[in-house]
């Protein structure tokens, strides 16, 4: 009789090799992107602060920090639909980042509101579409090799952390926020070696059609999800605009600025790494509305402060907020729709929360802050975060009574 030989041959052990490290290589490479993309974040806190440093009122601020996110609304669904369609993310990000550095020069080189307005949108309005396209990569290459999503997007925060503390040593001692350009445009040079790097995650089942959205649009449960969602959102975006200036309204320095959000993103850090262990022990709907609640908490708090260095710790309440937040938002939307459609309903989830709720956020916020001083801009989110945490729970609750009564 012959014996079969069941070890592997050398092709064979060569060829797993090569697929474990190329594995590897596409996660050690989504590390590196999650880090960098949210380096170049630092826009969002210190924009503000360079245009209240050129004379720009609250209002006008707001205007120019959230019109981009309203036109993204408008293309985010169709660039999730658009990589989908092509079976493409890597390329549909090369080209929406080059534009977003291009416009970016035109914003800094601009003398006037009208010019600076135009080019701020045109970088938010090709910036924001990268965050849900490189989420959609992020989850397809992780569910695929075994890995937590949160394990990978917390380089994100960590990448955040890192340059918001280098920018505070940087304006708050050696350079003025005038020369916020070239640090910008030194952050993209290592974002850009990493995505030639990258490779696309191919979509199994059926390439995307215009037909194949029709299980989200007929989702009522889902579409509740998002409005949901667009409620809790505002509070957040309201306050990632309007911050800053609370803060130097308060007495702090722009290199105060920096620490604060730099401490926001290092209580973000154990969230993502360890929620994804406990995540399944808790119902998503349940928790979000938990975390609206300490989410009024925190905006109460704010509200409350009238020292900097009581606001700069209440961003360590990032930690049970807005990283919770996310994450089980972003869970949530993997499980209830189809695999060929995460894509797109990543988009819809950013669409809401930067675009919707980021243009109705700084919006309202800069209002408010001209008109009623910056506490009132906390009271409103307090109230319309407890709005959403009561939505979410109650939501839950007759979830669990129709599956009781069956």
């Amino acid at each position: 009789m012959t014996k079969h030989n069941s070890s592997k041959t050398p092709r064979q052990a060569e060829d797993k090799t090569s697929r474990a490290s190329s594995g590897d290589r596409q996660l050690s490479t989504l590390r590196g992107l999650q880090f960098w993309l949210f380096a170049t974040n630092i826009l969002s806190p210190y924009l503000p602060v360079y245009f209240s440093a050129k004379g720009y009122t609250s209002s006008q601020i707001g205007t120019m920090m959230m019109l981009g996110p309203l036109l993204a609304v408008l293309f985010q669904p169709f660039w999730g639909y658009l990589s989908d369609k092509l079976g493409t993310v890597k390329k549909i990000i090369a080209g929406l980042w080059g534009m977003s550095i291009l416009a970016s020069i035109g914003l800094f080189q601009s003398s006037g509101y009208g010019s600076a307005l135009f080019f701020a949108t045109a970088v938010y309005f090709f910036w924001l579409p990268t965050l849900p396209l490189m989420d959609s990569v992020t989850i397809k290459a992780t569910e695929k090799r075994g890995v937590s999503y949160g394990s990978i997007r917390l380089f994100g925060s960590v990448g955040y952390m890192t340059i918001l503390i280098g920018a505070g040593l940087l304006f708050g001692s050696l350079v003025g926020i005038g020369n916020l350009s070239y640090l910008f445009w030194a952050l993209w040079i290592p974002a850009l070696l990493l995505l030639f790097r990258l490779k696309d995650e191919p979509t199994e089942g059926e390439r995307m059609t215009l037909a194949s959205l029709k299980p989200i649009l007929q989702n009522k449960s889902f579409l509740w999800f998002l409005l949901l969602i667009f409620i809790m959102s505002v509070p957040h975006r309201m306050h990632d605009v309007m911050f800053g200036l609370y803060l130097q309204n308060a007495g702090g320095s722009e290199s105060l600025v920096g620490y604060s959000w730099a401490l926001h993103a290092l209580f973000e850090i154990p969230a993502f790494a360890l929620l994804n262990k406990y995540l399944h022990k808790v119902r998503e709907l349940t928790l979000l509305g938990l975390v609206c609640i300490l989410y009024t908490l925190r905006w109460t708090g704010y509200a409350l402060a009238t020292e900097p260095w009581v606001m700069v710790l209440l961003q360590a309440g990032a930690v049970v907020t807005y990283a919770v937040f996310w994450i089980t938002a972003v869970y949530y939307t993997v499980r209830v729709l189809p695999k060929q459609l995460i894509s797109t309903g990543q988009s819809l989830l950013s669409m809401v929360y930067l675009g919707l709720a980021g243009m109705t956020g700084g919006t309202v916020g800069g209002w408010l802050l001209d008109h009623y001083g910056g506490s009132s801009i906390y009271w409103f989110a307090a109230a319309a975060s407890l709005l959403a945490g009561c939505g979410f729970l109650a939501t839950e609750f007759v979830s669990q009574r129709r599956t009781f009564r069956r």
